[in-house]
């Protein structure tokens, strides 16, 4: 996977944290960032951050289902949308191999989080992965 992707990845889930932090609704963020020339922002991020946002209410079902002693409102804010990002191109991208889904979102997760993150990321997308063909989408 490029690093240009990856990047595109990492620009989306600011998008998504800045929108939550802010109050303010995806569009408004992108529509903001596109106004800016730096950091640019690509096609890729915001077709990612507004597809993340569209399905948002059943990723985080789907979350709170399957994350092992975590409510959604008790993960970091960071990390919350790095599951986000990473269970929509798991579970409606269908484009995204699974394994490059998990590792785009785990690598996200090193660069942006906690040392226990990527760990975490990993243990509830490889949940979702593993049940994906019984939920509901």
């Amino acid at each position: 996977m490029s690093g240009a992707r990856r990047k595109a990845r990492r620009r989306a889930v600011e998008v998504l944290y800045e929108a939550e932090v802010r109050g303010v609704p995806v569009p408004a963020v992108i529509e903001r960032r596109r106004a800016q020339t730096e950091p640019p922002i690509n096609e890729f991020t915001e077709q990612l951050a507004a597809a993340v946002d569209e399905r948002r209410r059943r990723i985080d079902e789907l979350l709170n289902e399957y994350a092992i002693g975590w409510t959604l409102e008790r993960m970091p804010v960071v990390d919350r949308n790095i599951l986000r990002m990473g269970a929509y191109e798991l579970l409606w991208a269908d484009d995204i191999p699974d394994g490059v889904a998990i590792a785009e979102a785990v690598a996200v997760a090193k660069e942006l989080s906690t040392d226990e993150s990527p760990t975490f990321v990993n243990g509830l997308l490889s949940r979702l992965m593993e049940n994906k063909a019984k939920l509901t989408l």
